[in-house]
């Protein structure tokens, strides 16, 4: 497969899931019988979280970005692959009306999900931006925080995001990304599974070279946590981990 066909079979099981429901795992069985509400609380959204805004909550990602983005009011944040919006609407209750939430998505009928859920729930402080982000239609310096949730390993050229994500941030920006990596090299045959694809684990390299790309298009990092357990509960036992970091300009 070559990177467009990548995209298409990405964007077929996103635009699946905008319409008809169910997680990026389904029809694989690596999350079990798992709803999303349930993935979310395993993943470290309170309560409060998962209640919030419940129709935004597809059970997407690989952890809480927003728990650890240390978000302030004011703040300009960007969700890369924003999905229906659920960590956008999570970081618009914490920037307040004086800042505001970009989310990113390739998908249209994800954003056109996620801009129902703004009106529906009243959301001013968030806009929705169909595009790739592996070129973010986005500004140069004008963001404060990126936040990102089990998506850049589903981008191919996962250099071009992280330079893109640099490009868009302000001097002193902040990333803070929960995505997954792998602990060992996949054989052929899985890396070329398209259920793996869409389900975040084919399109995922190994952890030291994620991190290496961070660090050469310009970024400091510092690894805030990781959970490897999330292959056993959700991912079958493969050799992958939900990997937590801080990137900095």
């Amino acid at each position: 497969m070559d990177d467009t066909e990548k995209k298409e079979i990405i964007k077929k099981k996103y635009q699946e899931i905008a319409t008809l429901g169910g997680s990026c795992c389904s029809g694989g069985g690596c999350c079990g019988d798992s709803g999303p509400v349930d993935l979310s609380r395993s993943l470290g959204y309170s309560e409060a979280d998962v209640q919030a805004v419940p129709d935004a909550n597809l059970g997407l990602g690989c952890g809480n970005p927003t728990a650890f983005a240390e978000l302030k009011p004011g703040d300009i944040v960007l969700d890369l692959g924003s999905g229906a919006g659920f960590d956008c609407f999570l970081a618009a209750q914490r920037v307040g009306i004086s800042g505001k939430v970009i989310g990113v998505d390739m998908t249209p009928e994800m954003i056109e999900k996620a801009q129902a859920n703004a009106r529906e729930y009243g959301y001013s402080n968030v806009e929705f931006r169909h595009g790739d982000i592996e070129d973010l239609p986005i500004d140069d310096s004008s963001v404060d925080v990126i936040i990102s949730n089990c998506v850049i390993n589903l981008a191919p050229d996962k250099e071009k995001v992280f330079r893109e994500a640099f490009r868009v941030l302000k001097p002193e920006g902040r990333m803070y990304v929960s995505d997954m990596v792998l602990l060992a090299d996949l054989p052929e045959d899985l890396k070329n599974d398209t259920g793996l694809l869409a389900g975040c684990v084919a399109g995922a390299v190994l952890k030291e070279e994620y991190l290496r790309l961070l660090k050469k298009a310009g970024f400091s990092v510092e690894i805030l946590a990781e959970d490897a357990d999330i292959s056993k509960r959700q991912y079958g036992g493969l050799p992958v981990e939900s990997l937590k970091l801080k990137a900095w300009v």
